[in-house]
């Protein structure tokens, strides 16, 4: 398994400063490149990054009013086994220069989510603590063959879908499944 770090975080932390409206295409292909080159190391069965090209585009929009990177960030997402966002149901952390507080967070989630429903990219969304988060990702890795010891409950096929173990009381899957009741 190889994991990809946030090229923002890194990049953030040489300027001192968040990048600007110009600097954003090279931050997102920065990502692409290092999650290229992960998927090309030997032996390298997995890849797991951080993040994508999709939230560089995200930032783009909410900060500069720019969606240009849109078309080719989804293009290249839907390379990707699989999209995984998490929830905005833990509290909010302060991340140094790069992050500017729940409200932008939440804008940014609904923008990736509407994007990724515009383009038909399907993306799970996990929600609770770290390690109800961590069982979620296990569960999803199950189906594309994914076998672990720390976690001999996964199998290949299809994968239940555990509402007791979610935290958000008004999680996606039972409320579009209400949705769907009432049609």
């Amino acid at each position: 398994v190889q994991v990809v770090d946030e090229v923002l975080r890194d990049w953030v932390n040489t300027h001192g400063r968040p990048p600007q409206a110009h600097e954003q295409a090279d931050m997102a292909h920065a990502q692409a490149a290092n999650i290229h080159s992960a998927c090309l190391q030997p032996g390298t069965h997995w890849v797991l990054a951080d993040t994508t090209p999709l939230v560089t585009a995200t930032y783009s929009e909410l900060y500069f009013g720019d969606d240009s990177l849109w078309p080719w960030a989804l293009d290249w997402q839907r390379c990707c086994a699989q999209t995984w966002l998490m929830g905005c149901d833990l509290p909010w952390q302060a991340d140094g220069a790069q992050r500017d507080g729940p409200q932008w967070r939440a804008r940014a989630d609904a923008l990736l989510r509407q994007r990724l429903q515009a383009a038909g990219l399907h993306y799970r969304v996990f929600h609770g603590s770290t390690e109800q988060r961590l069982a979620q990702a296990l569960r999803a890795l199950a189906p594309l063959g994914a076998h672990t010891t720390d976690a001999p409950h996964l199998t290949e096929g299809r994968v239940p879908w555990h509402c007791d173990s979610c935290s958000d009381p008004d999680c996606e899957h039972r409320l579009f499944g209400r949705l769907l009741a009432h049609r």
